[in-house]
């Protein structure tokens, strides 16, 4: 018997025979296929390892309920059911990797049950949404590959090698699973740092400190997923502390612009008592994809950062919201707190001009008594831990010096 086993997931009422091409696939690379079936309604296909009625069962339903269900409802029980059938193969070590094929439906039920997965085990999608900006949705805060399909799923010449190359792909990543888990497992203790281009200088000398000091650490992008995928690995005890040096995203969650993460946001972290140093760093800017700035913020300032982004500076009414946000989660965090605020500045534009929305200078991105609206909220709601105010930027050493001291300090109650 073949020691690697992967998990296929599909609905076989519509996609029997592509399910099977990948089973064959997979024993045909010399591993063996654990197949799980979607589907929302009863069938008469036979095959599966793990049946719909199953799995429904396991989900709180039977296959007889859900054909008198809408879609939305039968996929949250197949789904139920799904997420308790995958953990426990891969708690008992059954699998070794998980690939899915479907529509948009398959892969939205197939893709919740792979972020239900830690990260880096090993899992692939294969879907025509692949190549949508769907994916977001799909993926999000998980590492999901997803292969896209090319043509719809049904069994011609190139769908068969897409779905060759993908199995491929899995089986391979599976091989590799266990020899990862014991590499994981001897690895230094791994913090958390949000990044981005206007906080840099901080994060790069954050992160030498914290590697000079035997840890590994993992930068997130405050771009949307960075900031989901922190939050996602503090909670499930990936990561030994945060080093928050960019809480941007919050901005975007409050004006509502690209780079939001959602509501959970300096949340995760807390929730796992895990040691946090928080910083404001690129609070002073939301997000925009150039040309599409809604109407109510046209006469604002901003500063076009490249062919794709323009930048809105943050006013008083947006930086009393964010403090007032800021002070309930960490309020709510279970471990220790430190919040440093940069007085000169919370990230590298304070060196630019401000402009219209068509180009024209304004004014300095500098505006430290805008930005201290965010402080004497904070003051006012902060209940929890330190907080802390330097007469430094946010780049400059001494304060990424200050955030390493401050982190260890907590480490080292």
């Amino acid at each position: 018997m073949p020691d690697t086993v992967v998990g296929v997931l599909a609905t076989l009422n519509s996609k029997e025979k592509e399910a099977l091409f990948v089973c064959e696939s997979i024993a045909a690379a010399g591993a063996r296929p654990w197949l799980v079936d979607l589907s929302l309604r009863p069938h008469c296909v036979a095959g599966a390892a793990v049946s719909g009625g199953s799995l429904a069962k396991v989900g709180g339903s039977d296959w007889d309920s859900l054909a008198g269900m809408d879609r939305s409802s039968a996929a949250k029980v197949m789904v139920a059911g799904g997420k308790k059938i995958i953990l426990e193969a891969y708690d008992d070590g059954n699998i070794g990797g998980v690939i899915g094929i479907g529509g948009a439906n398959g892969s939205s039920m197939a893709c919740s049950l792979m972020r239900a997965l830690p990260p880096v085990f090993p899992k692939v999608m294969v879907s025509p949404v692949a190549a949508t900006a769907a994916v977001q949705w799909y993926v999000a805060e998980s590492d999901i590959v997803m292969f896209p399909s090319i043509g719809d799923l049904s069994l011609n010449r190139i769908t068969r090698s897409v779905m060759e190359n993908a199995v491929s792909s899995i089986v391979a990543m599976a091989r590799l699973q266990a020899g990862r888990k014991e590499r994981s497992e001897e690895s230094p203790p791994l913090v958390g740092v949000s990044s981005f281009g206007g906080t840099a200088a901080c994060v790069d000398r954050v992160t030498e400190k914290l590697v000079g000091r035997g840890y590994e650490v993992i930068h997130f992008h405050a771009s949307g997923p960075g900031g989901k995928t922190l939050e996602s690995l503090a909670s499930l005890g990936e990561l030994a502390g945060v080093v928050d040096v960019t809480t941007h995203e919050l901005v975007d969650l409050v004006v509502d612009g690209v780079y939001s993460s959602g509501d959970g946001r300096l949340r995760g972290a807390g929730a796992a008592a895990l040691p946090q140093v928080v910083v404001p760093g690129a609070l002073d800017h939301s997000n925009f994809w150039v040309g599409m700035v809604p109407d109510r913020f046209r006469g604002r300032e901003f500063i076009r950062y490249n062919e794709e982004n323009i930048l809105m500076r943050t006013n008083a009414e947006e930086f009393k919201a964010l403090g007032r946000m800021v002070a309930e989660r960490l309020n709510d965090a279970r471990g220790p707190v430190t919040v440093l605020i940069p007085m000169k500045g919370y990230s590298e534009h304070t060196k630019r001009k401000t402009q219209d929305i068509e180009g024209r200078e304004i004014s300095n991105w500098a505006q430290p008594e805008v930005d201290g609206v965010f402080l004497s909220t904070l003051q006012a709601h902060l209940k929890k831990g330190q907080l802390i105010e330097l007469d430094l930027h946010i780049n400059d050493a001494e304060f990424a010096d200050t955030c390493v001291d401050a982190f260890f300090d907590m480490v080292n109650v």
